[in-house]
């Protein structure tokens, strides 16, 4: 097993951090740094030298960083993995990361980002800013608005639908409000003259962004670029009666930002694929988490256009990518989709609600309310994983969906037994209880079952189990159970905080009592 090693990292005057590699110093520096490049203390000559090989630097080794000067010409929405790494450590946070072996592969194809909250308006070509400037300084001294001319109507378009496209390619009618919003609330000249319509100035260019947007995927498309999530839909066949329609489109519907990004540069189907095999023989190993994780980054994509495309039974799926099917690669995974934190953000909210959710459903009455009341006796005196699972199995009640839809309780059962019952579940989060007496306890046996399969188990507790299964249902690219629709909407909408613009009137008035 890999030994852990402990490195000072100095990140510039007056500033130093703690890192811990938990896989140990591994074996290579990468050689392409751009932005930046490490020194080492060399023990010899008492004075920072460049690192070119991981054989110089031991446990409690300093390192420093040296930025390089970046050009102008160059941007990117991405960080490299390193930066993110620097920035956790300025934000104190804990770093179990490898800083020094840099894996670029996928990166460079993935977004960085999911939907800001203040969409961010690009800088315009050269004209139009110095135009606009103009016609915002006017609107400033005597509010006169400024109707651009059709050719700045379109640079200012194609502008916003390019920062777009670095987002989604799909954007929401709510997207297409905040955008409009922040254009306009940038250059308040463009605010439109008040009409049925437009009455706050902006419907206009909401309706023109949404068309610019359908003529930017043409043009895309047009070019012949590396974009699936426009492909798949472009080669998508429809009947006379289906134009228009947006029946069997394949695209994002939980906030996906990675939803189906293109393969990594330089690598191809068949070169993804002979890394998959390989992956399939370095599962087999011990204590290879850290090669493991590597070819999985790899190798997202590849595996993300056979989950959108295919659609395959998680069972044969499984077989194909045995390596997926762990806690940490379905946090890992998630995070790829969405680049949110699966379990901290999941567990931080659920916590944070919890005392004002306990305060809401102890009102709800009727048969809900009976139900509801047992579960909420005695919380504060109950462990952590078991207070978790009585706020969840309320909610569900409180929404009105049971919650022996989700969690299956097996009482004085073994797992064995349990075998052929488990085989007839759909989506099931399965608790094996010990004893009569210890049902919710934090020490249950707790499994996740998916069209028949156990996917995973050993989750530790229940609270633990919905937020794998969360990552699970976003890895495989699965549609929410009717019946327990308002109960996922509020792990993603509320806990997760994915796509909270777009809130069912249920959950909207869940989340207002909530924040009231």
């Amino acid at each position: 097993m890999a030994t852990s090693a402990v490195l000072r990292i100095i990140l510039g005057e007056n500033d130093a951090s703690k890192v811990t590699l938990h896989l140990g110093i591994p074996d290579s520096v990468e050689e392409q740094l751009s932005d930046f490049r490490l020194q080492y203390m060399d023990v010899v000559f008492d004075e920072f030298m460049n690192l070119t090989s991981t054989s110089d630097i031991q446990n409690k080794a300093t390192l420093k960083v040296i930025y390089l000067p970046i050009p102008l010409s160059t941007s990117s929405p991405c960080l490299s993995s390193v930066e993110r790494s620097l920035e956790e450590v300025n934000s104190n946070s804990t770093v179990a990361t490898d800083i020094l072996s840099v894996s670029s592969e996928s990166s460079s194809s993935l977004r960085c980002e999911p939907w800001p909250d203040v969409f961010p308006v690009p800088e315009f070509v050269y004209d139009v800013n110095i135009q606009l400037q103009r016609a915002n300084d006017d609107f400033q001294s005597n509010g006169t608005l400024f109707d651009p001319t059709p050719r700045m109507k379109s640079e200012i378009l194609e502008g916003l639908a390019s920062e777009i496209m670095r987002y989604k390619a799909y954007p929401s009618s709510a997207e297409f409000d905040g955008v409009a919003e922040a254009l306009v609330k940038r250059y308040l000249c463009l605010r439109e003259r008040g009409s049925v319509r437009s009455f706050n100035g902006l419907y206009g260019w909401q309706q023109r962004m949404k068309w610019k947007m359908g003529n930017y995927r043409a043009k895309l498309r047009g070019r012949q670029l590396a974009c699936p999530e426009l492909e798949v839909n472009s080669l998508k066949r429809r009947s006379s009666n289906e134009t228009g329609s947006s029946k069997g489109i394949k695209r994002p519907k939980k906030a996906e930002v990675n939803y189906l990004p293109p393969l990594p540069i330089g690598d191809t189907e068949d070169t993804l694929e002979k890394e998959r095999v390989d992956m399939l023989q370095e599962i087999k190993k011990k204590n290879n988490e850290r090669v493991i994780s590597e070819k999985m980054e790899r190798s997202f994509s590849f595996r993300r256009q056979e989950v959108v495309k295919q659609c395959p039974a998680i069972q044969d799926f499984r077989e194909k990518w045995p390596a997926l099917f762990s806690e940490v690669q379905i946090k890992e995974e998630f995070k790829r989709i969405t680049t949110v934190p699966l379990e901290r953000t999941f567990l931080t909210k659920l916590d944070f609600y919890t005392p004002k959710m306990q305060e809401i459903f102890s009102k709800k009455g009727g048969v809900a309310g009976t139900k509801i009341r047992p579960l909420l006796d005695s919380l504060s005196q109950r462990h952590v994983e078991a207070r978790r699972e009585a706020i969840i199995r309320a909610l569900m009640e409180f929404l009105g969906e049971s919650s022996g839809e989700l969690f299956k309780d097996y009482k004085d059962i073994s797992r064995e037994a349990a075998q052929e019952d488990q085989a007839e579940q759909v989506l099931k989060i399965c608790v094996f209880h010990k004893s009569e007496e210890d049902e919710g306890a934090s020490d249950a046996d707790v499994s996740i079952v998916v069209e028949g399969t156990e996917v995973l188990d050993n989750c530790g507790s229940v609270a633990k189990a919905c937020l794998l299964l969360m990552g699970i249902i976003y890895a495989m690219n699965l549609s929410y159970p009717p019946k327990m629709k308002y109960t996922f909407e509020v792990f993603q909408k509320l806990l997760l905080e994915l796509d909270v613009l777009k809130l069912s009137p249920k959950i909207l008035s869940l989340r207002n009592k909530l924040i009231a």
